[in-house]
């Protein structure tokens, strides 16, 4: 998940991208949501990340080597979720989208987390909130 502030008629409006996979996330996933990602944002990015381990494989570190030009990476503490802001995400996702939601499969879940995500992007102030809470932003 990435998060963006970019102006919007008069005002700053703070973005979310978001990719889902199906089962655990390995490098290669980390790396192919990063490509996707500069398709979208072409300025100078921080990635926040937590200790997941596909963050820190060979794979993702030489994509970070080879772009460290727009890409900069800061690793959080392991014992400090509250400093994670996708952790506010997952929490109002949790709580709003996807409550009360017991289906058979992953792929409703996922539509439920993705309209959730589409939710979120009209409410620019609740994002700031994740960022806020974190003491991420500025």
């Amino acid at each position: 998940m990435a998060y963006r502030r970019t102006p919007r008629r008069r005002a700053l409006r703070t973005n979310v991208y978001l990719q889902t996979v199906p089962g655990p996330v390995h490098g290669t996933e980390v790396v192919g949501f990063l490509r996707h990602l500069r398709r979208h944002v072409r300025t100078p990015v921080i990635l926040i990340w937590d200790g997941l381990q596909a963050h820190r494989s060979r794979e993702v570190q030489e994509y970070r080597d080879t772009n460290r030009g727009w890409l900069t990476i800061e690793r959080l503490p392991a014992y400090a979720p509250e400093l994670n802001p996708v952790e506010g995400f997952w929490s109002w996702t949790k709580g709003t989208a996807v409550v009360n939601f017991c289906p058979e499969g992953l792929a409703p879940i996922r539509q439920r987390v993705r309209r959730g995500r589409n939710r979120l992007a009209r409410r620019s102030d609740l994002i700031e909130s994740f960022l806020r809470k974190a003491g991420l932003f500025f």
